[in-house]
């Protein structure tokens, strides 16, 4: 896997075909991904990859995130796909740890990634996946506000233990959820400053189980 300096070199690389009679720079990486230059600065000195921006540069260019992490050549990727995971990137879509956040779209890219780009896997089952945002701190420490979560649509029974997405009249909400003995459903946030919260079984509908995230840096 690339490290920081070669992530951002191959970013260069691809920029510098669209900027005519120049050099491109950090800060135009920078731009590029949308980080602000201080923090980009930062990043360079801890060598930190700002996966989040990258994923969605690659989004946007149509760019293989495997290429550009592992160098693995298209080619490969047909050849392999098993190995890989299609993911349908919803980049607009804030799933709340917070308050109430927007629902599902039409609207978004596909993406293929390999699984070791993923951190904090469980239980992978299905290789059909989909990717939102966490907007808020309630369930933190375990989601960081800003992350990216890989959700499976498949594992909808919150009988078993876990983390899951559900729809409610208020919009999405990411929380471990429980279906109390008086059949009321309870989304219980990781923060403790945040109170549980408890819905009627019509007002709530399981999209799907988180499986995977990556963090904001």
């Amino acid at each position: 896997m690339v490290n920081f300096y070669e992530a951002i070199e191959k970013i260069k690389d691809i920029i510098s075909t669209k900027k005519i009679g120049g050099k491109v720079f950090d800060k135009d990486v920078a731009n590029e991904l949308g980080i602000p230059q201080p923090r980009f600065a930062t990043m360079k000195k801890r060598g930190a990859i700002p996966y989040k921006e990258i994923m969605e540069f690659c989004a946007r260019k149509k760019i293989s995130i495997n290429w550009l992490f592992f160098d693995q050549p298209a080619e490969m990727l047909l050849e392999e796909t098993n190995r890989f995971f299609t993911v349908r990137y919803f980049a607009d879509i804030r799933a709340s740890a917070g308050g109430g956040a927007d629902v599902f779209n039409e609207h978004y890219k596909t993406i293929t990634i390999d699984e070791m780009v993923m951190h904090n896997m469980v239980g992978m089952g299905n290789t059909d996946l989909e990717a939102i945002h966490v907007n808020g701190e309630s369930m933190e420490p375990t989601l960081q506000d800003g992350s990216i979560v890989f959700l499976d649509r498949t594992q909808n029974d919150i009988a078993k233990d876990g983390i899951f997405v559900a729809a409610t009249t208020a919009g999405l909400f990411i929380k471990r959820i429980r279906r109390r003995a008086d059949g009321m459903i309870e989304l219980i946030s990781d923060n403790k400053n945040y109170s549980p919260e408890v819905l009627a079984p019509d007002e709530v509908k399981i999209v799907g189980k988180v499986v995977g995230n990556i963090e904001s840096l």
